[in-house]
């Protein structure tokens, strides 16, 4: 077979995948979770959730100055959607996420996601290089009121991240859907 044709092929299989793995999410709810809150609160528990938007952000392992930048602007603005929990996980250690959570200047909830488990369980790839270590890609996956996924971004470096307007978006596109259906 030619190096073209295998590499083509190889392409739209992993499209494929990629397409399965998503549908295999999209529509599921997912079990309940609980994880602790490391700053800024109680933890966080699925299922206490129920009702609102919930908006899972996968924040890469170690100091990472564009997370930094992107929870501090989700911060700013969330009081822009209402009915929507910003969750932001780390898999780093407790100390790792407080020392970084200073760096933001507010108390604000930040979740440890041990040993990336959740990440795991929600399918975010890992594999990619930061910073000397191998680490799951920066993602975000949003749950409607039910728990269910209904959108999922993951971006391919750290600078490739969901931005708030985006989200903003999203979040009125699947109400103005939902209020049609009633």
């Amino acid at each position: 077979m030619n190096a073209p044709r295998t590499f083509h092929l190889a392409r739209l299989a992993l499209l494929i995948l990629g397409l399965w793995s998503s549908a295999r999410l999209a529509g599921e709810a997912p079990s309940d979770f609980t994880v602790p809150a490391v700053v800024g609160g109680p933890e966080f528990k699925l299922s206490a959730a129920k009702g609102d938007y919930v908006v899972l952000h996968f924040l890469l392992k170690t100091e990472c100055p564009v997370c930094l930048r992107h929870t501090r602007s989700y911060l700013q603005r969330s009081a822009e959607l209402p009915g929507v929990r910003q969750v932001f996980l780390k898999p780093d250690t407790t100390e790792e996420i407080q020392a970084w959570a200073r760096d933001l200047g507010k108390d604000l909830p930040l979740y440890r996601d041990v040993d990336a488990s959740l990440a795991q369980a929600y399918g975010i790839p890992d594999g990619y290089a930061f910073h000397g270590q191998t680490v799951h890609y920066p993602a975000l996956v949003l749950l409607d009121p039910a728990g269910r996924e209904v959108f999922r971004y993951v971006g391919k470096s750290n600078r490739e991240r969901y931005s708030f307007d985006d989200l903003k978006l999203k979040i009125a596109e699947l109400r103005s859907a939902k209020a049609a259906r009633k």
